[in-house]
């Protein structure tokens, strides 16, 4: 089957992310099936559309938007799908909700985004674990390189979870800053991001 703009995509592993592994046991890290952060975010295209501008291809993992693979309950508090779902493990992704792909074991993000890290804060007197508004380059990209410090427009900082690193997605016109390679910068990666 082919779509004309709408890639066909399957939930990588399963379509939610509230169960973690610790030494051969399940840990259950959410009941709630509103919460949109235990929604799972990476899928593997199994049909690309007549109409494919970000040329991706069969096979490649792609990370997309929370409401792709999300279930939730209606004002009656009937469980649904998300308008995404065609059936059991396939569902319609707009070219627009794919915000990266893997390919030969490489992310990349699509044209217009860029992933960051967030940066440790050093400053003493602050609350707060990680930097406001700067982060370090994750994947290669047309104007940026892996490894340079950006700055941000606040309110960017979109969440995503890849190979188990805190990622920031920020999209590429809201980046105010480039300060390129500082090399004193210790990056951000809480333990719940990081495997079990």
């Amino acid at each position: 089957m082919q779509s004309i703009y709408n890639f066909i995509v399957s939930p990588y592993n399963k379509r939610n992310t509230a169960e973690k592994d610790i030494d051969g046991k399940k840990l259950l890290l959410n009941t709630e099936l509103q919460n949109h952060q235990y929604t799972s975010r990476h899928g593997v295209i199994k049909s690309v559309p007549k109409v494919n501008d970000l040329n991706l291809q069969v096979g490649d993992e792609i990370i997309v938007h929370h409401n792709v693979f999300r279930r939730f309950r209606d004002i009656r508090g009937n469980e649904k799908n998300s308008k995404s779902y065609y059936e059991e493990d396939l569902f319609f992704v707009y070219p627009d909700q794919i915000f990266a792909f893997k390919r030969d074991k490489v992310w990349e993000p699509v044209k217009g985004y860029v992933f960051v890290k967030p940066l440790e804060n050093n400053d003493m007197f602050s609350l707060e674990h990680e930097k406001s508004f700067v982060g370090k380059v994750q994947f290669d990209c047309a104007d940026y390189k892996a490894g340079e410090i950006i700055g941000f427009v606040p309110g960017m900082e979109y969440e995503f979870n890849i190979d188990e690193h805190r990622l920031y997605r920020i999209p590429a016109h809201r980046i105010t800053i480039k300060y390129g390679y500082q090399g004193n910068e210790k990056e951000y990666n809480p333990s719940w991001a990081q495997g079990g």
